[in-house]
């Protein structure tokens, strides 16, 4: 079974492994210094928050990080899914779906209006787990980095 627990200081080990794996599925790289912020606010749990998956034996297999902003099609909020991985040894033993719905949930308890997120078009195995929870939009992912 899998358990979700909101990310805490104490997680900071088994954070980081995941975090090394998010990034390197997506070929990324940022600064120390960022991963250091990133887990700060992750922790602080008030703009950007964060929840691990782990086994019934405390191995942790998956992470996930959301936040919330205003919205001009809405009075509320969205929630937006920023980041998600699980581990490639625990993929398809339902811990996405956990985390999703960890999400989800928290989201519909807050008052969000919807939860939407943004994969990869080539992460086909993500998205055959993201086509069964929720509805593909059509949308086409454009941006501009500022430096």
């Amino acid at each position: 079974m899998t358990t979700i627990t909101r990310v805490t200081a104490a997680d900071r080990g088994d954070w980081d492994e995941l975090w090394r794996g998010y990034l390197a599925f997506y070929k990324a790289t940022v600064p120390p210094e960022v991963t250091e912020a990133t887990f700060a606010r992750v922790v602080a749990d008030e703009e950007l928050h964060g929840a691990i998956a782990r086994l019934d034996d405390g191995r942790a297999i998956g992470l996930v990080h959301w936040l919330t902003h205003s919205a001009t099609w809405t009075t509320g909020v969205y929630c937006y899914l920023e980041d998600l991985f699980v581990d490639r040894s625990a993929r398809g033993a339902g811990a996405g779906r956990a985390l999703i719905e960890h999400v989800r949930s928290w989201a519909e308890r807050t008052g969000a209006a919807k939860v939407y997120w943004l994969t990869a078009d080539d992460n086909a195995t993500a998205r055959a787990l993201y086509d069964r929870v929720a509805r593909a939009t059509g949308f086409v992912h454009y941006e501009i980095t500022l430096d």
